[in-house]
């Protein structure tokens, strides 16, 4: 039973949509990075705060 919509990969292309644009490529590493520092932050600071209320 064969199911998939695709009967051969002949013909695929890949599109890279900020291939040409690398200002934007960086922009969305700093935003990700940003995210993902913030989120460590605020996770140290939760358990930090946590940990003093439970002693």
């Amino acid at each position: 039973m064969n199911t998939a919509p695709l009967q051969s990969w002949d013909g695929a292309e890949a599109i890279f949509t900020f291939a040409d644009k690398p200002a934007v490529v960086m922009l969305l590493l700093l935003g990700a990075l940003a995210v993902t520092v913030g989120t460590i932050v605020v996770a140290a600071v939760h358990e930090k705060h946590a940990y003093s209320n439970h002693k």
